[in-house]
């Protein structure tokens, strides 16, 4: 199973799977178009799946003559609403969300019906990979029973892994392709898979469980929280005393090491960033 899989990458003729296509997963289906893979793309959202194939972009960074050559000249992107095509692709990346629910704990729900989707169709050969932001343990102790569920073993039919988004929508300086992404799966095996995948269009990070992936996207989103709010806190503090905290920081990000700038901002940096330290929290208790 490794073998062939890894011969069908290399060959670019892997046929890429990608549930959810809104900004994690269309920007990731764009950059395995680039290198000539082809992409069967997924969302629950008919609406989106008729502009893709009418060749129109509802992503703004992403040209809807790029979406237009792939669907109708390469033919190389296609995207449906039918789940029963899950079965058709070699790797199943899955892009949804994880929002909170109205108590501040993880709501899984996106993660956990699609996982019952996939596992559907899921056949012997196919990779699954997880992208959504999470907390640690998701991919083995909840994706992993869904999916062993069908009789297929991880590891022996399928493998299973864990490389979290690290999209910053907007950004100029950054973007899929040149972002470092952490890669990892719950054997040697499907590692040496997922990486050779994620290699197609990326630098990849290696590392040694799903969970560490999953405690690395933790760790660098409740790092950006921390240090938002506290600059937030800051530029009132020192408005009242009157200081720029622009300047402030300006003099500060001066120091070459143990410092690094963060600037004052409406919120928290959108959707995600408030949100994920609840993760750890809820994990932790």
């Amino acid at each position: 199973m490794k073998e062939e899989l890894l011969r069908r990458i290399a060959e670019k003729k892997v046929l890429v799977g990608i549930i959810g296509l809104g900004y994690v997963g269309l920007p990731l289906a764009r950059e395995f178009l680039r290198q000539g893979v082809p992409v069967l793309g997924y969302d629950v959202d008919e609406a989106k799946v008729r502009d893709l194939m009418a060749g129109k972009s509802y992503i703004h960074h992403i040209p809807a003559d790029f979406i237009r050559e792939h669907v109708m000249e390469t033919r190389l992107f296609e995207a449906t609403a039918d789940p029963a095509r899950l079965a058709e692709p070699d790797a199943l990346l899955i892009c949804v969300p994880t929002p909170l629910d109205h108590h501040y704990s993880p709501d899984l729900s996106f993660v956990l019906d699609t996982t019952h989707m996939v596992a559907r169709t899921l056949r012997k050969g196919q990779l699954v990979v997880l992208e959504s932001t999470t907390y640690p343990g998701t991919t083995d102790e909840e994706m992993l029973p869904i999916l062993e569920a069908t009789g297929l073993k991880a590891g022996r039919d399928f493998y299973l892994g864990y490389s979290p988004e690290r999209e910053d929508p907007g950004n100029q300086n950054f973007n899929t392709a040149t972002i470092p992404k952490v890669v990892s799966a719950l054997s040697p095996e499907g590692l040496e898979v997922v990486k050779a995948l994620y290699d197609l269009i990326v630098r990849t990070v290696p590392v040694s469980s799903t969970r560490v992936a999953e405690s690395s996207k933790i760790l660098e989103n409740t790092f950006r929280a921390v240090n938002i709010a506290l600059v937030n806190e800051l530029k009132v503090v020192m408005d009242r005393m009157g200081i720029d905290i622009w300047e402030v920081i300006e003099a500060a990000r001066t120091k070459p090491f143990g410092f690094m700038p963060f600037y004052p901002g409406p919120g928290l940096g959108g959707h995600c960033i408030p949100i994920d330290p609840f993760y750890l929290t809820w994990k932790a208790k």
